[in-house]
């Protein structure tokens, strides 16, 4: 099938595979956990009653935006909306419960001699897109920054994580991420790095991280 298809897109990338295996640590056997296609005896057990009852129930008017920009008129906009939109409930018909989310912090290591570099997410809890505090978190993401070999800045931007990654040719590329969700979040760095030099590029981030 075609989500078959694309789950095989998505393991093929490394980087996609680091962060399902690290949203599953970090939410042990919770909804945040588990990957977004789901396992595969799921995707072949679904029925075309499974997708529309599914779309029925939380695709409702109250969670539709419908946003217009440039030469548009409002009212017509608003005619347009009211012609295709109708048929949408205005929420569903019993209240949507969603799995309450909760850290765990856990490691997990996988080796495989297909991947002949090492490729490393670490994260700690955040705030929820919902608190004030996201924007910190924002804040901080780019005070850590980003960088790859492609690039020219490495010895020339702010961030002194940046700086030591680069000038000690620690890593191939290093980046910091902020997930937030509904009740919680995730900040971390994401590195892909020769496996001999492990020690000193983990060492370096968490130092950096802890002088902030």
């Amino acid at each position: 099938s075609v989500i078959l298809r694309e789950m095989e897109e998505v393991e093929s990338v490394v980087e996609e595979v680091v962060f399902d295996h690290l949203h599953a640590a970090a939410f042990h056997k919770q909804a945040l956990g588990r990957t977004i296609l789901g396992p595969v005896e799921n995707i072949k057990s679904l029925k075309r009653a499974d997708i529309a009852d599914y779309v029925k129930t939380h695709y409702t008017s109250d969670r539709i935006v419908l946003a217009g920009a440039g030469a548009v008129e409002h009212s017509q906009l608003v005619s347009l909306a009211e012609k295709h939109l109708n048929k949408f409930a205005p929420a569903p018909a019993s209240p949507v419960s969603f799995e309450p989310a909760k850290f765990i912090g856990s490691d997990v290591r996988i080796e495989t001699k297909d991947v002949p570099l090492s490729h490393i997410a670490i994260a700690v809890r955040s705030a929820p897109w919902t608190s004030p505090d996201s924007i910190s978190f924002m804040v901080l993401q780019a005070m850590l920054g980003s960088w790859d070999r492609t690039m020219t800045t490495g010895l020339n931007v702010a961030s002194k994580m940046v700086q030591s990654v680069a000038s000690n040719n620690l890593a191939h590329s290093v980046s910091t991420f902020h997930s937030p969700y509904a009740d919680t979040g995730l900040v971390g760095v994401y590195t892909v790095a020769e496996p001999g030099n492990l020690d000193d590029l983990l060492y370096e981030i968490q130092n950096k991280w802890c002088s902030l």
